[in-house]
């Protein structure tokens, strides 16, 4: 039943916020690890800003960001939210409904 729910990676543009602290190693972690899942299961139907919260603290109070990194799927909804290092990638599809490329419908 939850793989009905989940969105086809392969017709939809996926936009997403990482929130990090400068390049601490969980922050460069998360940035690697999001570009690995995003380029295997996304191709380019993806954008991706990465903001420091050192340089802007405004972002960061707007989103509520109580811990780095976090990463926020923006579009396409539900909005959904993750906090660390995203190193688990079954995790990460899992919780931003993204259905491997040939799972098809």
């Amino acid at each position: 039943m939850e793989q009905n729910s989940q969105i086809d990676a392969a017709s939809t543009k996926y936009s997403f916020l990482l929130f990090i602290s400068g390049m601490s190693q969980k922050s460069g972690n998360a940035i690697e690890n999001l570009r690995r899942i995003c380029d295997q299961y996304l191709n380019d139907d993806y954008t991706l800003e990465i903001i420091d919260i050192r340089d802007d603290r405004e972002m960061a109070v707007q989103y509520e960001i109580i811990g780095i990194p976090t990463l926020i799927k923006t579009s396409p909804n539900p909005k959904r939210i993750i906090l660390g290092d995203l190193s688990d990638t079954e995790k990460v599809l899992r919780i931003l409904d993204i259905r491997p490329r040939g799972t098809g419908r």
